[in-house]
């Protein structure tokens, strides 16, 4: 694999120059001889080609829309939670737990609100139970797991996909790569020649799509580590919440109990 990404970077390299000499090149000369931009490449490109342009700026389209709606959907959890996290403090420190209910549902975006909400209206309705039996604190206990693997579940939507396209998109240049290289042998084989000319054509549109390959993967293999960084630390931050909560209602619990 390694090898693979190397050969497809090479190539990259090699199409960005062609492109840059095909974009200063002159005119075609008064004899006909052929010059190259990008417009006529794009032009000359076969049908398999074309096809493999249209797959990878669709999956191109789909990796940006799902960048873009997880990046603001993290940003608003973080921002959300920050203004939750003091509020609900300060109202559970008083033991109103109606409030911090309130203050949950108004917090609709975060994550800590999400559990934090979840744990006490399974809290609240044993709260008048005098049973010191612990069912109540356990019942507390499975709402938080169920908010979390919910909530978990959530954060990770879309990641997935931006895997998919990030360890197929290469592999769906290469596919156009090796049709190019293709085409620009029975170019060589119909001319009868092993010029340049023959086979520019062909050489072009393999590297043109392994280029766009790469430039569809990169973004979105990076992103999608990045966000999957973004999903283990609000998990982690799920998990104190809801390990707090609950030593919040066994506190509660031992201090109604006490004569």
């Amino acid at each position: 694999m390694t090898i693979l990404t190397s050969l497809l970077g090479t190539k990259a390299f090699s199409l960005i120059l062609f492109m840059w000499q095909a974009g200063t090149a002159p005119a075609a000369s008064p004899e006909g001889t052929a010059t190259f931009s990008i417009t006529s490449m794009i032009k000359s490109m076969g049908g398999v080609a074309i096809g493999v342009v249209i797959v990878l700026l669709i999956m191109s389209v789909y990796s940006i829309a799902i960048m873009v709606e997880r990046y603001l959907t993290y940003t608003a959890a973080k921002k959300q939670s920050r203004e939750f996290a003091p509020r609900v403090a300060q109202a559970l420190k008083n033991d109103r737990i109606e409030e911090a209910i309130n203050i949950s549902d108004k917090h609709r975006k975060s994550h800590l609100a999400m559990v934090v909400s979840s744990g006490l209206q399974e809290f609240r309705a044993h709260e008048q139970s005098s049973d010191i039996s612990g069912d109540e604190i356990e019942a507390s206990k499975r709402a938080l797991q169920r908010a979390i693997a919910i909530k978990t579940a959530e954060f990770k939507r879309g990641l997935s996909g931006l895997a998919t396209i990030g360890s197929t998109a290469p592999f769906v240049g290469l596919f156009g790569t090796v049709f190019g290289i293709i085409n620009a042998f029975r170019a060589m084989g119909n001319a009868g020649q092993a010029g340049i000319g023959a086979v520019a054509s062909g050489i072009s549109e393999a590297l043109f799509t392994t280029a766009l390959g790469l430039l569809v993967a990169v973004p979105a293999v990076w992103l999608f580590n990045y966000f999957t960084g973004k999903v283990d630390g609000f998990i982690v931050e799920m998990d104190n919440s809801a390990s707090e909560l609950v030593d919040y209602f066994i506190k509660n619990r031992t201090r109604q109990l006490k004569p």
